[in-house]
């Protein structure tokens, strides 16, 4: 006799099995324009993917009428074997027993009781993901705060410095727990239940985070936020992938490969200086990119407030240099592309990117690697198995999860920017 859980599970399947991908929300720009390349590896495993790090080197110069001249010995290219591990996310989400014996009669009825669900299930996966995606492991978190305000016991008002600060990563947060590191010593403030703060509120304008938590995680973060605190998402902290700001600011051991031994593993940086991002300065970031072999189109992430500055200076440069190349430029767009000495340049504003800097890669060199991409099966469970009893409540659960983490394979043609201030 079929069940409940049975029968929607059959539901779902029959309903969103091809329609999952429809729901990818716009935030997630990074997800939608990088492949996810399945693995043969299974879950917990690492995926391997050979890296070269170094030309060939048996060279042999001679002088005219050299003769029978000796040959120098072959030094053979260095291929590094990256290994890029699974970075494990899973959300829960809960229908009632009421409502899920209603939905179960039919179709029509199970559409009605899930298609919110499910939609809004997929759009806060994909926005972790595609957080992740850019900054996961970063240094400094989702966001670096310095100072706050109490409120109460239980409750104080954070301000999130303007550098670190992305809208993308913070709407619609609240109600999500974070948690805090000393910058100086990486150190979790508070311990235990003490150092997992819930987001009340969020005031996108002045970009402050309302927080609230036990009386001694508060009192502990009131006064590590004398100085500055990293944010992470609960239990993020290194667990999650390496986003591509990590790899960008890497300079030591990822992916087992050294950047240290070999340059050509290093990204690279420049430094704006505390000013707006112009085109001029742009372009010069992506010298050093094109020195290491850079020769082909890459796209500049940044911030809207930054994408703005850009916008106008485009529209200066045009007015002034008739021999600009540039396209996509017209009123209303979302893009800018103009030609650079790599080629093709193309400027792409994403709300996920924080105000103090920007990320110029060759987009045909990322891909995301894993086990599996964003799914409603649970590991070990079968085919047709979406909803699982609460252990603790009266209702049944549907999962969501993923095994996955971005890669970039030639970090040396990748630029961060950093340092900037919009005007």
């Amino acid at each position: 006799m079929a069940t409940i859980a049975t029968n929607l599970s059959g539901l779902f399947k029959e309903t969103y099995a091809d329609v999952v991908i429809q729901l990818v929300p716009e935030v997630a720009k990074l997800v939608k324009m990088v492949d996810f390349v399945p693995s043969d590896k299974e879950i917990g495993n690492l995926y391997h993917q050979p890296v070269i790090v170094n030309n060939e080197h048996g060279v042999t110069y001679a002088a005219q009428n050299g003769g029978a001249f000796t040959l120098n010995a072959a030094i053979a290219m260095n291929m590094q074997d990256a290994q890029i591990p699974g970075a494990q996310i899973i959300l829960r989400s809960a229908i009632d027993y009421e409502s899920a014996a209603r939905a179960s009669n039919d179709k029509k009825a199970f559409v009605k009781a899930t298609s919110l669900l499910v939609k809004n299930m997929m759009e806060s996966m994909r926005k972790r993901v595609e957080i992740a995606c850019w900054y996961g492991t970063d240094p400094d978190g989702i966001g670096q705060a310095s100072s706050s305000v109490n409120t109460d016991t239980t409750h104080t008002v954070v301000q999130i410095s303007t550098a670190s600060w992305a809208t993308g990563i913070w709407a619609g947060m609240e109600g999500s727990k974070i948690q805090f590191y000393l910058d100086s010593s990486d150190a979790l403030i508070s311990s235990s239940t003490d150092s997992i703060f819930a987001i009340d509120s969020v005031d996108v304008d002045n970009k402050k985070l309302t927080v609230s938590g036990t009386t001694t995680g508060i009192s502990a973060l009131d006064t590590a936020l004398a100085a500055a605190c990293n944010i992470f998402f609960n239990g993020a902290k290194a667990k999650e992938m390496s986003g591509l700001s990590k790899i960008l600011q890497n300079t030591g051991s990822l992916f087992n490969i050294s950047a240290t031994t070999y340059n050509l593993w290093r990204a690279n940086s420049y430094n704006v200086l505390s000013t707006a991002l112009t085109f001029g300065k742009a372009v010069a970031g992506l010298a050093n990119a094109v020195g290491k072999g850079l020769e082909e189109k890459v796209t500049l992430w940044l911030s809207p407030k930054t994408w703005g500055n850009l916008n106008t200076d485009l529209a200066a440069l045009r007015r002034l240099d008739s021999g600009w190349r540039a396209s996509k430029t017209e009123a209303g767009t979302q893009n800018i592309s103009y030609y650079s000495q790599n080629g093709e340049v193309e400027i792409v504003s994403h709300s996920i990117i924080k105000e103090g800097e920007a990320m110029a890669i060759p987009m045909a060199r990322v891909r995301r690697l894993g086990a599996v991409d964003i799914t409603f099966k649970t590991p070990g469970m079968g085919d047709d198995e979406f909803f699982l009893h609460l252990a603790d409540a009266a209702g049944f659960e549907l999962r969501c999860y993923t095994d996955q983490h971005i890669f970039l394979e030639t970090p040396a043609k990748a630029v961060r920017y950093y340092g900037i201030v919009n005007t």
